[in-house]
């Protein structure tokens, strides 16, 4: 086992699976097992889930409706989403904690480091929803803050493709591949990994970044044991 503590970023579209919108139980359910199998590991697991599903504040934005808003909308759905996850890892046996950027004292505890940290010392998987509390931050902003802030090893991105291309390779069927790639070089080309917020500080951070297919059953797992899976940036 190369890493003790890892931040899994997941896109809110992963939990839509076939559909056009919202959450698929099924797809929840695969990535509840698919974690539970890292934790059996003796991996610490904290996760930081977007809301795209169902909402986003920048399209929303774009329809006449004001950013602020919007964003908030987005916090929320993130933390729906954190619901949903939470749920399915407890049918699994997972012991679990959401905590909230914004407070929602009834559904999520207060995002406080020291408690998120001692969750996830107790084995406990941690989900912080809510991004970072503040508009005009994605939930890859979030991703990199909390995986600073809780001293974790890597960002272990699920994608629906299997790493980092040249091109989109759902567009252009010439695009190759990178099983390892620098900060530098993905700045150069150009490459979309994370908005350039995100990117920036992981890359201040010397805070690697993994690209990877999470809709492949045990490709987490995998990753953690030291497979080359996907895309590196470090």
């Amino acid at each position: 086992m190369i890493y003790n503590r890892i931040l899994l970023k997941l896109s809110g579209e992963a939990l839509m699976g076939s559909r056009q919108y919202g959450i698929d139980p099924k797809r929840l359910s695969e990535y509840a097992k698919d974690i539970k199998e890292a934790i059996g590991q003796g991996i610490q697991i904290a996760i930081v889930i977007g809301g795209g599903n169902i909402f986003r504040g920048l399209s929303g934005a774009s329809n006449g409706m004001d950013r602020v808003q919007g964003d908030h909308m987005g916090m929320l759905a993130t933390v729906i989403n954190g619901l949903a996850l939470q749920s399915a890892l407890e049918n699994e046996g997972v012991a679990t904690r959401l905590q909230s950027a914004i407070k929602i004292n009834e559904v999520a505890e207060p995002f406080i480091r020291r408690r998120a940290i001692r969750h996830l010392e107790k084995g406990r998987v941690v989900i912080f929803g809510g991004g970072t509390g503040n508009p005009y931050f994605t939930t890859d902003s979030a991703a990199v803050l909390r995986a600073i802030e809780i001293e974790a090893n890597v960002i272990m991105k699920g994608t629906r493709v299997d790493g980092i291309y040249s091109a989109d390779p759902e567009k252009d069927s010439n695009a190759s591949k990178y099983n390892s790639i620098s900060f530098e070089d993905v700045l150069k080309k150009g490459l979309k990994v994370m908005d350039t917020t995100a990117f920036t500080l992981s890359q201040e951070n010397e805070l690697p970044i993994i690209v990877f297919d999470m809709n492949k059953k045990g490709n987490l797992s995998k990753i953690i044991t030291g497979e080359q899976i996907g895309t590196t940036v470090s």
